[in-house]
């Protein structure tokens, strides 16, 4: 068991009530009406996406932590962390619906994957993460990479900052990727 960081599909976001996010998708789209911005659809190629984003939340946050309050400002931090649910498209700030699914309570906070992009980009800068050289898109491919030996053996070959802390790496990955996934396929990613 344990907490994922997953993608939603078409189904997922249409189907309401707590096993799907239909509620939360008819919510954003009369927020974003109310704010004068285009609606969010799910495009028509996530149902033909092979697969899904999945990655176990499992290590320790503590180094990614300090991490981010090294390099971010209390502002960033909460825009990379603070969120529920994730849309692949900008947003100038987070939207909270008085919506809650299984995994956010009473109310689920709205974050813009560009942003969490552009905020996890930087992290991976400043640790040196060799990110042409970790996996991106198979299911628990990162989570596999980081425990079973890939990070391990990359590390001679790309020195740097994130091999001195694997699990603060884990998390830049996870939330580069993540993002990376949501905008490279249009859809929404959640924890579940």
């Amino acid at each position: 068991m344990g907490v994922y960081l997953v993608s939603l599909t078409a189904q997922d976001w249409s189907q309401p009530g707590e096993d799907g996010y239909g509620d939360v998708a008819v919510a954003l789209k009369t927020e974003l009406e109310r704010r004068g911005l285009p609606s969010y659809e799910l495009p028509r190629a996530v149902r033909e996406v092979p697969g899904w984003f999945e990655e176990k939340v499992s290590p320790s946050m503590d180094g990614f932590l300090a991490l981010c309050k090294t390099e971010l400002t209390d502002v960033e931090l909460s825009a990379l962390l603070d969120w529920s649910v994730l849309v692949p498209f900008p947003l100038e700030e987070k939207i909270v619906l008085p919506v809650g699914t299984a995994y956010s309570g009473e109310e689920t906070v709205i974050a813009g994957a560009p942003y969490v992009l552009a905020l996890a980009d930087r992290l991976a800068g400043a640790v040196g993460l060799p990110v042409d050289a970790i996996p991106e898109g198979e299911n628990l491919s990162l989570s596999l990479w980081f425990l079973e030996g890939g990070a391990e053996r990359t590390a001679p070959a790309r020195p740097g900052q994130w091999a001195e802390d694997r699990d603060a790496a884990f998390y830049v990955a996870l939330y580069l990727r993540a993002a990376q996934y949501s905008m490279r396929y249009g859809c929404p990613m959640t924890y579940s």
